[in-house]
C-alpha cells in the first residue's frame, strides 16, 4: 500500500504543535523574541532566512531541468496545469480573499487585518507547486515524469511571473508594495537556490552517479528541511503570539476561502482533463499541481514585505496547516475516480 512517511502523514498535527510551543516561548522569552526580531538586512529576517533557506534548497535538488526535453510530450495536461496555475489560480484567490476578508468578514476582522489576510493569501496562490507533489503524485499512480516537468517548468515560470502577478494583485486590491523587498525576495528565495540546486544537483551527479545521489544523498537531506521547517514554524508563531492567543477564531477564517479554493483549482483541472481526454496519470497529477502551493516561498515573501508579526504572514502558515489534510482528500477522490478517464497510454520515460 502507498502511503506517507510518518512525518508527511502528520504534518498537519506538527504544525498545531508548532502552534502551541511558539506561542508559548513567545509569552516566556518576549525579549529573547524581539532581540530576534530585530536580526534583519533591507526587512529580510536573518534567522528566518536561513532556516527557509535550508527548506527551500533539498527541494530545488529534486527538480531536474534536464527533464524539459520532454516538453512537448503530452501537452495537453501540460498546458491545462500551466493555464490554472498562472492564470485562473491567483486571481480566483485575490477574487475569494477580497469576498471573504473584505465583504463577509470584514465585521469580525476590521479593514487592516483584511488586507493583511488578502495579500497573504494572494501570495500564496502565485507561488505554485512544491516538491510534495511528487508525493501526492506517487499516490495516485502519475506519470513521474510528467510530474517531474510540471515542477520544473512551474519553478522557471515563477522566476519572471511570481513578482509581476503579486504586484498586479496587490496592486488592484490597494495594498501597499516594497517593490525592492519583493525583488529581494524572489532573487533569495527563487532565484539563488535554483542556481545552487541546480549547479550541485548537475555536480553531484557527475561526480557520485544517480544511484547515490536518490538513494543516500537527498534523503540525508530530508531531516535537515523537516527540522527548519519545523524551527521555522515555531519561530514564527512566537512572534505572532499575541495575534494568535488574543483572536485564535482568524485562523479558521482565514482557512475558509483557502480550502475553497484548493479545491476549486483541483476540481477545474481535473474536469477539463476528463473533457479533454487526458490519461489519468496525468489528469490527477495535474489537478494536484494546480491546487498544492510553494508555501515555504509564501512564507518567506509574506515575512519579508510585511513582518514576522503581520496578518499576511499568519494567512502564508495557515496555508501549511491545510496542506496535508485536503491533499490527501483531493489524492482519495482521484484514486476512486480512475473509471472516469480513458485507458492509460503506455507511461512515458523519465529523461534524466
Amino acid at each position: 500500500m502507498k502511503r506517507l512517511s510518518f512525518f508527511e502523514r502528520y504534518l498537519s498535527l506538527w504544525v498545531a504543535l508548532c502552534i502551541v510551543a511558539g506561542v508559548a516561548i513567545g509569552k516566556a522569552a518576549p525579549g529573547a523574541m524581539a532581540a530576534l526580531s530585530r536580526l534583519e538586512v533591507h526587512q529580510v529576517n536573518l534567522p528566518i532566512a536561513v532556516l527557509i533557506w535550508l527548506m527551500i534548497y533539498p527541494m530545488m535538488l529534486r527538480i531536474d531541468f534536464a527533464a524539459l526535453r520532454g516538453v512537448g510530450q503530452r501537452p495537453k495536461g501540460l498546458l491545462l496545469v500551466l493555464f490554472v496555475n498562472w492564470l485562473v489560480k491567483p486571481f480566483s484567490m485575490a477574487f475569494l480573499g477580497w469576498l471573504f476578508f473584505k465583504q463577509l468578514f470584514a465585521g469580525l476582522i476590521g479593514p487592516a487585518l483584511g488586507d493583511q489576510y488578502l495579500a497573504g493569501a494572494i501570495i500564496l496562490a502565485a507561488a505554485p507547486c512544491t516538491a510534495m507533489v511528487f508525493v501526492w503524485s506517487y499516490l495516485t499512480d502519475g506519470d513521474p515524469a510528467y510530474t517531474l516537468v510540471q515542477v520544473a517548468l512551474n519553478d522557471l515560470i515563477m522566476l519572471v511571473a511570481f513578482a509581476p502577478i503579486v504586484i498586479f494583485l496587490l496592486g488592484v486590491s490597494n495594498i501597499a508594495v516594497p517593490y525592492d523587498v519583493l525583488f529581494y525576495s524572489v532573487v533569495l528565495y527563487i532565484v539563488i537556490p535554483l542556481v545552487a540546486g541546480g549547479v550541485s544537483r548537475r555536480v553531484l551527479l557527475r561526480r557520485r552517479g544517480a544511484a547515490w545521489f536518490d538513494g543516500v544523498f537527498l534523503p540525508r537531506l530530508k531531516p535537515v528541511s523537516v527540522a527548519a521547517l519545523l524551527a521555522t514554524l515555531v519561530l514564527i508563531f512566537a512572534f505572532q503570539g499575541e495575534v494568535i492567543t488574543g483572536k485564535p477564531g482568524h485562523i479558521v477564517l482565514i482557512a475558509v476561502p483557502l480550502l475553497i479554493q484548493v479545491y476549486f483549482n483541483s476540481g477545474l483541472v481535473y474536469g477539463l482533463a476528463r473533457w479533454l481526454r487526458v490519461p489519468h496519470s496525468v489528469a490527477a497529477p495535474g489537478a494536484l499541481i494546480g491546487a498544492s502551493n510553494f508555501f515555504e516561498l509564501a512564507v518567506a515573501t509574506a515575512i519579508s514585505l510585511f513582518g514576522l508579526t503581520s496578518g499576511a504572514t499568519l494567512a502564508t502558515v495557515v496555508g501549511v496547516l491545510v496542506e496535508v489534510p485536503v491533499m490527501l482528500s483531493v489524492c482519495a477522490f482521484c484514486n476512486r475516480t480512475r473509471h472516469w478517464f480513458v485507458a492509460e497510454a503506455e507511461p512515458t520515460p523519465v529523461t534524466r
